[in-house]
């Protein structure tokens, strides 16, 4: 991407596979292997926003919680500031989780409804800073709720006295509490009104541009993607069919499922809406415990020939434009 900014994580040929137990009545029959994620590749660079999209179900959470490590990895590295997190001791993991947070998709779920908001937001203190004192944390816990739009006199509430925006500020303010370098942000704003995701994406940029966040943002809503991020990773079934830079991806974009996915786009211009053609992707996404032989997009692909069903593909390209498919080239 560039050799001005500073390489945060590197993650390279990251596998979550999942043993999926047997429902024959056999007790030899051997466990299912479902590859949730399957070989990825890709970069983060400091104060980047990296989007990653794809239909449900293609590995977009799996892939997040493995480099934050909520999954366990079957294979690959994550490298983080040049240290694989995955080869690390629980020690050093644990210092290097400072270092890298997350939101997550469901506001309220993911709040404890017996804590206050202050005792939410103040929790990652107490854990990682236990010498600060009650003064000291309950100050920059009214610090963060200013900076994520909440006043500070709402900090004994409890979770259920809040919108589902606030609450989503909520867990953002518990995120940057400890200075992260990066936030991971799983499907964010999927939860909340149209009106209300503008404003929590909004907040986000404005957040990023203050304290310099790298942001790995998760979303099925394209057009908030193209609005935050500077690149994007596409994935289908656990694999990565194309990285690109965001105008260049959404302008030209060369994956034959990248083009499905921006075809349904919306344009605000009606007389363009009308006029675009969009590309229907025929049949249902593939059992990832039994995906097709070759390149996983074969079955839906309108491009695919004998090749495509003998040879697996491997992404090509750099940072800025890259693309797994042997009938497209960047």
């Amino acid at each position: 991407m560039s050799a001005e900014k500073k390489l945060l994580l590197d993650v390279k040929d990251l596998k979550v596979h999942f043993s999926i137990a047997s429902k024959s009545a056999w007790p030899w029959s051997k466990p299912a292997n479902l590859k949730a994620v399957d070989g990825v590749n890709v970069r983060l660079y400091e104060g980047e926003t990296l989007g990653v999209v794809g239909e449900s179900g293609c590995g977009k959470s799996t892939f997040a919680r493995a480099i934050i490590g909520l999954v366990e990895a079957t294979e690959g590295e994550v490298v983080w500031l040049g240290q694989d997190v995955i080869k690390m001791k629980e020690v050093e993991r644990r210092n290097t989780r400072k270092e890298m947070q997350m939101i997550f998709q469901d506001p309220l779920a993911s709040l404890n409804p017996r804590m206050t908001v202050g005792d939410i937001i103040a929790e990652p203190l107490r854990t990682f800073f236990p010498q600060l004192s009650k003064e000291e944390v309950k100050d920059r816990v009214k610090e963060m709720m200013m900076k994520v739009g909440l006043l500070p006199n709402v900090i004994n509430r409890y979770p259920h006295e809040f919108s589902g925006g606030q609450c989503q500020r909520i867990g953002i303010a518990r995120a940057l509490i400890l200075n992260p370098k990066m936030i991971i942000c799983d499907e964010p704003v999927s939860a909340l009104d149209v009106s209300i995701q503008a404003q929590v994406v909004n907040l986000l940029k404005e957040l990023q541009k203050e304290l310099g966040l790298s942001l790995v943002f998760i979303a099925h809503d394209l057009s908030v993607v193209k609005h935050i991020s500077d690149r994007v990773l596409v994935m289908y079934l656990g694999n990565a069919v194309e990285l690109g830079e965001s105008e260049a991806l959404f302008a030209d974009p060369k994956h034959p499922y990248t083009r499905a996915l921006m075809s349904a786009v919306p344009i605000p211009d009606p007389k363009i809406e009308r006029a675009k053609k969009i590309e229907m992707l025929e049949g249902d996404l593939p059992s990832p415990i039994n995906p097709p032989s070759g390149c996983v997009f074969r079955t839906r692909c309108p491009q695919a020939t004998d090749e495509c069903a003998q040879r697996k593909p491997t992404i090509q390209g750099n940072d800025t434009h890259a693309v797994s498919c042997l009938h497209a080239a960047v």
